[in-house]
């Protein structure tokens, strides 16, 4: 299960492909220079239970520490996962 990424230089996904379909998303869109607001994350029901949208968004932190930048999360999903491992992601909430 490889996490894939795009980035236009206005909106941004993290995502996961079978078969050519994606099924999981987190999308963001860039607020500024240096953040970006996480704005949906989906998990395909054949997927749900093994940690896909966490990966999504740990993935997300990767990219934002090696790029210097900052996430408002805005979607639930990824708000619960920056509250419940605030410690961890601290580094990169704008």
């Amino acid at each position: 299960m490889e996490i894939q990424h795009i980035d236009n230089g206005v909106k941004g996904a993290f995502y996961i492909e079978a078969e050519n379909v994606r099924v999981a998303e987190m999308t963001y869109s860039h607020a500024g220079p240096n953040k970006i607001i996480i704005d949906h994350t989906e998990v395909n029901e054949t997927l749900k239970g093994q940690g896909v949208g966490y990966k999504l968004v740990d993935a997300a932190v990767e990219y934002l520490r090696a790029n210097n930048l900052r996430a408002i999360p805005l979607c639930p999903f990824a708000n619960a996962v920056f509250k419940k491992k605030h410690d961890q992601y601290k580094d990169v909430l704008a």
